[in-house]
């Protein structure tokens, strides 16, 4: 059995929240910090291996860790540990404010990670700490070294790109020459809290891939596991630069990931309009026939494409949610 939807578009991606909680206060995101909901038990290791177990059986191949910050779990290790010891999962990965990174990345590394977004919204210090709220630019520099030192295979850098803010892509370009890490630009997204910053400060990726191929820069071939992200390369860069345009045409397309939120509920569009509840299937190994039945049958339901455009953003009240 393999996760195909009836676009026959193929899923051996899954995206897996294991906590909302984050310390950072991103401006598009959890401008007033996290703020708990005592309802949300978040999954438990065993409930993890119950989901990392069916997905892989189901032809997951890539399992990224997200959040609100995942490294703040406690057994963040653990978690590691536990995917890594599945022989499918070809690239076990985590996106990271990188404020726990510095000192962890090694046990990490050996514990199995082998790819790591690092989001850096700004290189220019005031503008980093007005976006995040935290003056830690200096540092998460220094974890990108960090991480390809230890041996990371993929370290690629997160932007969210925000009109006026960020969008200088001279900035970028001139760290990227000399370092061998993909830099992303993700469109601003609306979510249900939102709004207003959406309004003042999106900005379209095309704006930067014009100016890219101006320059000379080259649109690469799309790789199996790889997301939606447009990559362009050029001859005098050691680094990438990467466009996610959630508002361009035929974006979900190319749609090769779901997500399962760290409350256990199976999401099949970061913007859909429902979520399938698969926590009362994860008590025991005995439920995974009934379990690998319930997603199976979800994707029937999963819609062409989103409906960004219209402003239905769906059940994401914000990104740290279902993980972004």
């Amino acid at each position: 059995m393999q996760l195909v939807d009836n676009y026959q578009r193929r899923f051996q991606y899954l995206r897996l929240s294991i906590t909302e909680l984050c310390n950072f206060q991103c401006q598009y995101c959890l401008p007033r910090g996290y703020q708990p909901n005592k309802k949300h038990k978040f999954l438990s290791l065993n409930e993890i291996n119950h989901v990392v177990a069916t997905f892989t059986d189901l032809g997951v191949r890539k399992i990224r860790l997200t959040g609100g910050e995942p490294t703040l779990r406690r057994d963040f290790i653990d978690i590691l540990s536990l995917i890594s010891s599945y022989p499918s999962v070809k690239e076990l990965a985590i996106t990271t404010n990188g404020s726990r990174l510095l000192k962890n990345i090694h046990h990490w590394h050996q514990a199995g990670l082998n790819a790591i977004n690092i989001s850096i919204d700004s290189f220019t210090p005031h503008l980093f700490k007005l976006i995040t709220g935290q003056d830690k630019l200096k540092e998460l520099l220094q974890c990108v070294d960090k991480s390809l030192e230890v041996g990371i295979k993929k370290v690629k850098i997160n932007t969210v790109l925000m009109k006026n803010m960020n969008d200088n892509l001279n900035d970028y370009l001139l760290w990227i020459k000399d370092i061998p890490v993909e830099l992303r630009f993700i469109e601003l997204m609306e979510t249900g809290e939102s709004n207003d910053t959406f309004n003042r400060y999106h900005l379209s990726g095309s704006f930067i891939e014009k100016q890219l191929i101006a320059q000379g820069w080259e649109l690469q071939p799309k790789k199996s596991l790889s997301g939606p992200a447009k990559i362009y390369v050029h001859s005098d860069y050691q680094g990438k630069i990467g466009l996610i345009m959630p508002y361009s045409k035929d974006f979900c397309k190319s749609c090769n990931r779901l997500r399962v939120s760290s409350i256990g509920k199976l999401h099949y569009c970061l913007f859909g309009d429902a979520a399938v509840d698969l926590r009362d299937l994860l008590e025991s190994s005995e439920q995974k026939q009934q379990l690998k039945a319930r997603i199976l049958a979800s994707l029937m339901i999963k819609p062409e494409k989103h409906l960004l455009h219209n402003h239905r953003v769906g059940l994401t009240p914000n990104l740290s949610y279902i993980g972004g």
